[in-house]
């Protein structure tokens, strides 16, 4: 799926990324063969009072999870002379957030050092970190952080941080109540029918059962055409349309939509009580990786709201994917 916004930049084992608000974020890569899937995830805001949230995930096969984490630095206890560090469970995946003290520790220790080692009782783990200075030096530049008392590598005097850019605010606007399944496969239907008339194969016939539709007030709909099924990803179309008139129908067009029209979505879902629509494009079956965002109705098109991607298949969640786009409904 193509992007609108700058795709995140590879710094050896460590990602980056900013958003449109330029909160950026640093995301170490766990080796593609790891047991034991461990990765911290800096996020940092822009902005003088910006400041930096450093998380440490691992994920393991445990019937218990731990409840404390050791840490060391190329062999050496982490945090100097500490025990081990309380964590949040949920599920199959533990958190350790650092403090503000010991995340500025470990961002300065970074520098010389190499690994970061995780260990409980049946767990062990490690973490890269060839590039993290790369990846937070990147960071500091975009945010305009270079030679303030606010950079995370490369600090100065300079006391001057340029302020976040305003966070884009979306008018999101609910349609009317969902139409019956009956009613909205017979407007897809409809639609269906007209599109093959005008081009056969635009759409697969075996995908149909994933069409639908909803009203968007107006006498005008929503209609989604399921045209392309896969092991873990189905595409839609998405058009507008006046309703009972198919033939009238137009393409929406996405700001990071597939297709010849720019109004294809992968495993997309609209909610009609927020006119919110969703899409979660997988790089792969147990979906660590691709693109996710969505699309908010404003009574007239549908504008972005959100959009967030993972280039690498590490088991890395969804929720830590890096952030290239965000808004808030109004």
């Amino acid at each position: 799926m193509a992007t609108a916004a700058d795709e995140p930049k590879t710094f050896r084992d460590w990602m980056a990324g900013c958003d449109n608000v330029k909160t950026c974020t640093a995301i170490s890569l766990p080796p593609e063969t790891a047991e034991t899937v461990a990765y911290l995830r800096l996020e940092r805001p822009a902005g003088l009072e910006g400041a930096a949230r450093l998380l440490l995930r691992v994920r393991g096969e445990w019937k218990k999870p731990p409840a404390t984490l050791q840490l060391k630095l190329d062999g050496a206890a982490f945090p100097a002379g500490s025990k081990p560090l309380p964590v949040a469970a949920d599920g199959d995946v533990v958190t350790l957030t650092f403090s503000a003290e010991d995340a500025a520790a470990l961002i300065e220790a970074a520098r010389k050092a190499t690994k970061l080692t995780i260990s409980a009782p049946g767990i062990s783990g490690s973490v890269s970190l060839a590039g993290s200075v790369a990846a937070m030096l990147w960071i500091d530049e975009q945010q305009g952080r270079l030679g303030t008392g606010t950079a995370l590598v490369r600090k100065g005097t300079n006391a001057t941080v340029p302020p976040a850019p305003a966070l884009p605010v979306v008018a999101a606007t609910p349609v009317p109540p969902m139409l019956d399944m009956k009613a909205a496969k017979q407007q897809a239907g409809r639609l269906r029918a007209e599109l093959k008339k005008r081009s056969p194969d635009s759409c697969e016939d075996d995908a149909a059962e994933g069409d639908s539709a909803w009203s968007l007030g107006d006498k005008r709909m929503l209609v989604a055409l399921a045209c392309s099924r896969g092991a873990y990803n189905l595409s839609s179309s998405f058009f507008i349309t006046p309703e009972n008139e198919p033939a009238k129908a137009t393409p929406l067009r996405f700001a990071d939509g597939d297709g010849n029209d720019g109004n294809e979505l992968t495993n997309a879902s609209f909610d009609p009580r927020t006119g919110h629509l969703a899409f979660f494009a997988k790089g792969r079956g147990i979906g660590d990786c691709g693109v996710s965002g969505g699309y908010a109705w404003n009574g007239k098109d549908f504008v972005r709201m959100e959009l967030a991607m993972m280039g690498e298949c590490r088991g890395i969640a969804p929720e830590d994917w890096i952030t290239l786009y965000r808004s808030t409904a109004k």
